[in-house]
């Protein structure tokens, strides 16, 4: 029989899985179907040609698959064991810890009983010596009650010692005398690391079942879903997949699940019961993840769990249609503009921190990235009561020109400030309110009205050395497991670029240290948000600059430049949009001057060129250029600008197939 044939002919679920196999079980057909390491099953009954091929049309489904989320897929198992490993590295090394300790107080205890023994003889001695010496005052009754209880004594010590030489402590569990082992209660052994995680809103369990084949250290994944034909579907295909000793379903409500472990309170202060919170908790609901936030932020174990949160609904957080919607789920409002997926993203990041922050809970953001049509953020939740103090101090408004010039300003809700002891030895954070306003209702730059954004997350959207400890794992990945690889690099790569630095201190004082393994708190990226030089360009009608030449000139004034994975063509910089509005007006002087009567008075370009100033400034600033605050001419450096793409990575996705997207919702059996 050839290869074909077998793979078509129905096999019971019991076969091996293998892909495009056809397997019959209950009365049914089903399909395999092959994504990493795991098969699902797929009903042959239904249209599966939309979900494995890159054409055709987004068809209802009884069990959904979308194969344009693989790459989400592939990125969550990647970065579950970037942080699983140093998270098993770090209980290992605790329970080391507690080993040693517990086998030093065991030595202690032991050599004090050992030592009380050997006094006890030495007693009995010194006795027996006092009593000899004494028999010739004492009369015969009363040498001999002494006689016998020297006798008693003697024969007590006398089997204290016998039993201790012959391995009878009860206080110690000795060998077994024919095989000649040795036992020990004294130093525990080694037990193997748990690590749990809880697929949420497991659907056909493909999270699941990849979670448990690819991460080696993985001892326990809960596939929960709230429909019985979920579970039906998640059971089979664990059968399937022989993993039925790894993961557990659950047919539930999701945030009900979840919160069946917030109970989980210390037991006094300094002792606290065995932790069974998940170490990693994955929502990735149809739409938004916002109504499962308050209970899995106390699911997730709280020194330093995993949250992988997805949210579909880029139609809240990132566009103005919904500002109602978007406050109402993230609690705050919505940018419109260039920048609305960054502002999106610290949208969902506040919504996390604002839910742990209500039981002492920080956040610390490792991978915050808007991909397709949606969020994808891995987040660490800790325990700190102290780290929360800072929240008020990462969280911003934001004032949009977004009906105008485009152009944006920031303002934190409160400020921390660090300030000297009074001992005047070290440091202390001082939590205090911020001043207001810090801009006017009206644009500087076009005169037009501001709208207000936010609150959001005012914090470092990824942690560097996170998203290098992922790329350096993607050299020796099998291509055919992990197909989305050349993505992955590409966008994790600009994750690293995006990151610009806080600019260095002012003064002389030196922050407290942070706690080992905690990033700290008081970060804040003091350059959220980009600006695309075609956007611009509209504003002032020109000519689109080239975007090495724009950078080339921030570069040149001395400021630091790089480029945002939201959208393609964004520049991230540190410069002020006084500055950049410079540029752009000396680009549209020398390389694309503006045709009289393309702007008139009632345009945001108006201002933004000047055209508001008498005629002799306008003539002056025509003649002599813009120049930079020292002075200087600005100079389109395109030599300095060395962030050419030698390795042409795929920074960028193009649209992977026709008519691609969320798709639609499984709608189950007829």
């Amino acid at each position: 029989m050839s290869a074909a044939n077998a793979q078509s002919e129905a096999k019971d679920i019991t076969a091996s899985p293998a892909i495009g196999q056809h397997i019959h079980h209950d009365g049914k057909d089903y399909t395999t179907i092959k994504e990493g390491l795991a098969y699902i099953l797929v009903p042959s009954a239904g249209p599966t040609v939309p979900q494995t091929t890159p054409k055709g049309d987004n068809q209802p489904q009884s069990v959904f698959y979308n194969p344009i989320q693989q790459f989400n897929r592939d990125l969550s198992v990647l970065a579950i064991k970037a942080y699983g490993e140093e998270a098993v590295a770090r209980k290992k090394a605790a329970d080391d810890k507690k080993r040693k300790t517990v086998s030093a107080k065991s030595k202690k205890r032991k050599r004090e009983e050992q030592d009380a023994k050997s006094n006890g003889v030495e007693k009995m001695a010194r006795l027996d010596d006092e009593a000899g010496n004494g028999k010739a005052d004492v009369g015969e009754e009363s040498e001999l009650v002494e006689g016998e209880t020297r006798e008693n004594t003697a024969m007590g010590v006398d089997e204290a010692t016998t039993t201790a030489a012959e391995g009878k402590d009860t206080d110690k569990p000795v060998g077994n005398a024919q095989n000649g082992t040795a036992e020990t209660s004294s130093t525990p052994k080694p037990k193997q690391q748990t690590f749990t995680i809880l697929d949420a809103l497991s659907a056909t369990g493909l999270r699941a079942l990849r979670y448990s084949q690819e991460i080696p250290f993985t001892t326990s994944v809960t596939a929960n879903d709230l429909l019985p034909e979920a579970t039906r579907t998640i059971n089979l295909n664990v059968e399937h997949n022989r993993l039925t000793s790894k993961i557990n379903s659950v047919t539930g409500n999701a945030i009900t699940h979840m919160y069946a472990f917030a109970g989980e309170t210390p037991l006094d202060s300094n002792r606290y019961k065995p932790s069974k919170k998940y170490d990693v908790i994955d929502l990735d609901p149809y739409g938004t993840a916002a109504p499962f936030l308050d209970a899995a932020v106390q699911a997730v174990r709280d020194d330093g769990g995993l949250l992988c949160v997805t949210c579909t609904d880029a139609g809240v957080w990132a566009s103005n249609g919904y500002p109602e919607k978007c406050y109402s789920l993230y609690g705050g409002l919505p940018i419109k503009g260039m920048h609305s997926h960054e502002g999106g993203l610290r949208l969902i990041l506040h919504a996390i921190a604002s839910s742990a922050a209500r039981y002492g809970l920080a956040i610390e953001p490792l991978l915050s990235l808007s991909i397709d049509f949606y969020a994808r953020v891995f987040v660490k939740i800790h325990k700190s009561p102290a780290d929360v103090k800072f929240l008020a101090g990462k969280t911003m408004v934001v004032y949009s020109c977004d009906q105008g010039c485009g152009a944006w300003e920031t303002q934190l809700l409160a400020r921390n400030l660090l300030k000297p002891n009074k001992s005047g030895k070290g440091t202390y954070w001082k939590h205090v309110f911020a001043q207001a306003p810090t801009v006017g209702p009206e644009c500087q730059h076009c005169g037009r009205n501001r709208h207000l954004a936010g609150p959001m997350w005012a914090g470092p959207l990824h942690d560097v050395n996170f998203v290098q400890r992922i790329l350096d794992e993607l050299p020796k990945l099998d291509k055919e497991t992990y197909q989305t690889t050349t993505r992955i690099e590409g966008m994790l790569t600009l994750a690293l670029e995006e990151t610009l630095a806080p600019p260095p201190r002012t003064d002389e004082l030196v922050p407290p240290p942070v706690p080992k393994g905690r990033a700290d708190p008081s970060v804040v990226d003091a350059f959220p948000f980009y600006f695309i030089p075609s956007v611009a360009s509209k504003v002032i009608h020109c000519v689109t600059p080239d975007e090495i030449a724009i950078k080339g000139a921030l570069l040149h004034a001395g400021y630091r430049v790089t480029r945002s994975h939201t959208k393609a063509g964004t520049i991230k910089t540190d410069a002020p949009w006084s500055f950049i509005w410079k540029v752009m007006r000396e680009w549209s002087r020398q390389r694309s001057p503006v045709k009289e009567g393309a702007i008139r008075d009632n345009m945001p370009g108006w201002k933004v060129m000047g055209l508001d100033k008498p005629k002799e400034e306008q003539e002056k600033r025509a003649l002599d250029g813009e120049k930079t605050d020292e002075g200087k001419e600005i100079v389109f450096a395109e030599w300095l600008v060395k962030d050419a793409d030698k390795k042409k990575l795929v920074r960028y996705q193009i649209n992977p197939r026709e008519n691609w997207g969320p798709m639609n919702r499984a709608k189950g059996p007829a």
